[in-house]
C-alpha cells in the first residue's frame, strides 16, 4: 500500500499540484457551491481534496476506511474539518446530511461501486461530483493496464457508459460527464491543452459525473 505521507507529498510537486488543482476546479465548478455549504469528501485518503475544499470556505467532512490515513489527514489540517472512519457503501450519516458530496477517484478501489454511488446520492442534499479513472484515456495506457501500477494498482477503469449506468434508477437529475487531465505529463503543452480543450471531451484521465439530487 502507498505510504500516506509520500502520497500526499506528490501533490506538492509541480505536476501533482497541477493535476490536483485541475481536478478540483472541475469538481468545484460542477458543485456550484458557496462558502459555508457543507461538503462530504468520500474516500478522502490523506485529505488533499478535503483541505482544498475547506480553503474555498466549505464546511468539510472527510470520510475514509483507513484509520492510518485519517490520522495523517488530521496532522495536515488546522481547521474545523471533521474526519470520519467509515465505509462508502454504508455511510454513517442521515439522508440529505450534506449540501454536496465529492469523491475523486476513490470509489473505483472498492467493491460494489453501485452501492457506494447510491449512498453518495442518499446523503447529498443538493449536488454531487464523483470522479472515476477513465479507461478511454492516455493515463489508462500509461498506468492502468495489466492491473495498474503504483497508486493505480487494483483500480477499476470505466467508460462513460459504465459510469452513467451506475446512476440508473437513482434520484438524480441533470447528470453530466466531464473529464480532465487529457495529457497527464503536466508539461507546458499539457497545461495549454487543458486550458483550451472543453471539459466535455471524454478522454481525460479523470471522468467526473456531476448532477443534482432529485
Amino acid at each position: 500500500m502507498t505510504d500516506a505521507a509520500a502520497y500526499d507529498a506528490w501533490y506538492d510537486t509541480p505536476r501533482g499540484r497541477w493535476v490536483g488543482e485541475t481536478e478540483y476546479r472541475l469538481a468545484a465548478k460542477g458543485l456550484a457551491g458557496r462558502p459555508g455549504d457543507t461538503l462530504l469528501d468520500v474516500g478522502c485518503g490523506t485529505g488533499w481534496f478535503t483541505r482544498r475544499a475547506d480553503a474555498d470556505g466549505f464546511q468539510t467532512t472527510g470520510l475514509d476506511p483507513s484509520a492510518g490515513w485519517l490520522d495523517f489527514a488530521r496532522t495536515r489540517s488546522d481547521t474545523a474539518s471533521r474526519w470520519v472512519e467509515g465505509d462508502a457503501r454504508d455511510l454513517p450519516f442521515a439522508d440529505a446530511s450534506f449540501d454536496h458530496v465529492l469523491s475523486i477517484a476513490a470509489l473505483c478501489f472498492i467493491d460494489d461501486e453501485r452501492r457506494a454511488v447510491a449512498e453518495c446520492v442518499r446523503v447529498a442534499r443538493r449536488r454531487f461530483a464523483i470522479g472515476w479513472l477513465n479507461r478511454n484515456s492516455l493515463l489508462y495506457r500509461q498506468k492502468g493496464r495489466h492491473g495498474g501500477s503504483g497508486a493505480y494498482r487494483g483500480a477499476r477503469w470505466h467508460t462513460a457508459g459504465e459510469v452513467r449506468a451506475l446512476f440508473a434508477g437513482l434520484p438524480v437529475r441533470k447528470l453530466t460527464l466531464r473529464s480532465a487531465i487529457l495529457l497527464p505529463s503536466g508539461s507546458r503543452g499539457a497545461i495549454w491543452l487543458e486550458r483550451h480543450a472543453p471539459s466535455s471531451f471524454p478522454w481525460g484521465g479523470l471522468l467526473l459525473a456531476q448532477g443534482e439530487k432529485a
